[in-house]
Formats: structure tokens, sequence, C-alpha cells
């Protein structure tokens, strides 16, 4: 939640009402739901919404419902058309679809963004490091995972502003039997230790999906070859 409020913060909102929902919330019917929370709550001079916009128990509210109390509740009622990329309309549903199916390239255009995550750094087993690769681990909690492989990221440590190239894993390590998933990233020109450090790594390319290797010769062959793969093509801009 921290992570969208700061989103919000820096396109200009100025403030959010956070309600929890819950079995109760999800029984609340449309009609209840302008008198009691859009009327009574929040008092509204204004609502802006789009004509897909659905509200209440069962999804029965929707813009005729908010147009027909209006005058009743005093609030003008803004209607909006959906954003389209490409003629689609871009929407959650969407943007999950194309993570899953990794997609992180159109996933970010409909963004308007670059899809990140962020996490500290936990002490790994130090698998990377055997294998040649001083990787930063964390478990990824919270949100909607793309498609297990590698990837091309950039990636901001701490607070601090510049903007490092590597290259991600996220996957469950077949190879060595693995069960959890983990996201492991090789971040270039950095030797040091950064354990405890928060990172946010963002997706920039899909490179290919997970899969094992009949021993950790042949995984390092292949690691080799990704690393060459992605510093040939780390030149998308990053978009914060």
């Amino acid at each position: 939640e921290d992570r969208k409020f700061k989103l919000f913060e820096k396109y200009g909102v100025d403030f959010i009402i956070n309600i929890r929902f819950n079995k109760n919330f999800s029984e609340i019917i449309a009609e209840k739901f302008i008198k009691k929370i859009i009327y009574k709550k929040i008092n509204p001079r204004l609502l802006s919404v789009s004509n897909n916009f659905k509200f209440g128990r069962k999804r029965k509210g929707d813009i005729n419902l908010l147009k027909n109390f209006s005058y009743k509740y005093d609030y003008q009622l803004l209607n909006v058309q959906p954003f389209k990329y490409k003629g689609i309309i871009v929407s959650s549903t969407r943007i999950r679809k194309c993570l899953q199916r990794g997609n992180i390239y159109l996933a970010n255009k409909l963004l308007s963004r670059t899809w990140f995550v962020d996490g500290i750094v936990n002490k790994g087993e130090k698998l990377g490091r055997k294998l040649g690769y001083r990787t930063c681990n964390f478990c990824i909690r919270n949100y909607i995972l793309p498609k297990l492989g590698i990837y091309a990221v950039k990636v901001l440590i701490g607070n601090k502003k510049k903007i490092y190239n590597g290259v991600a894993y996220l996957g469950r390590r077949p190879t060595f039997e693995g069960k959890e998933i983990f996201l492991e990233i090789n971040i270039f020109g950095i030797k040091k230790n950064l354990y405890k450090k928060r990172l946010s790594v963002y997706f920039q390319k899909f490179i290919r999906g997970d899969r094992k290797f009949k021993n950790p010769t042949k995984l390092v062959k292949q690691m080799n070859k990704d690393v060459i793969f992605v510093k040939k093509g780390l030149k998308t801009k990053l978009v914060l």
C-alpha cells in the first residue's frame, strides 16, 4: 500500500481514503454505498468515473445509478472515457495478464511507468557466488508474480539516485530442487555486500523462462549467455 500511496502522491493526489475490503463491506448494496459512503462520509462536489465503473453488492451500481442520485445528494457527475492503448481498454486485469505472460514491455506501456518490486536484501545461501555471480536475494510478497524466468532490470539502492543495470532471476531454483520463489539480482558493477539494504528492482525486459538444468555447469553456461545478452540490450529508459 505504501508503494501505491507514493505513486498517488507523485501524480498530485491530495488525499486518499483507504477502506479495508471485507465481507461486511462487500455486502453493501449500491444505493446504500452512495448514501452512507459517498454522501455521508465524503460529501463530494464532483464525482469522476468512467462508463464501465461498477460498485456495490454484485456490482449492480453503475454510472446511471450515480447520475440518478446526483441531484438528491448534490454532486456533479463527470463521465470520463476509459483510457485505451491501441484501441483496447487499459485495466488492471490486462496488466496482470501481461506480467504473468512475461510481456513486461506491454505491461510497462500500459502502466506508463516501469513495473517494479522492492524489498530488503536477505541473507541467502550464496548459490550465486558459488556459481560465479554475486547476487542479492529477497522474497517477493504482496505482488502479482510475473512469469518466472530471467529479466533485464535496473536497480536503485536505498534512497540513492544512481541507477544500476542488472540481470534478475525470479524462480524456485529447479536445478537445486528449490520450492520457494525468490528474486535474485546480479547488479552490474557492484561487489560490496548489500545485506539488509532496500532495493527497488525495475523490470525492463523478459529474457527467457525458468528451466531446470542437468547440472550446475550447464546452468553457469546459460547464465553467462544471459548476462551478455542483457548487457547488450539494456538501453531502455527507466520511467519511474
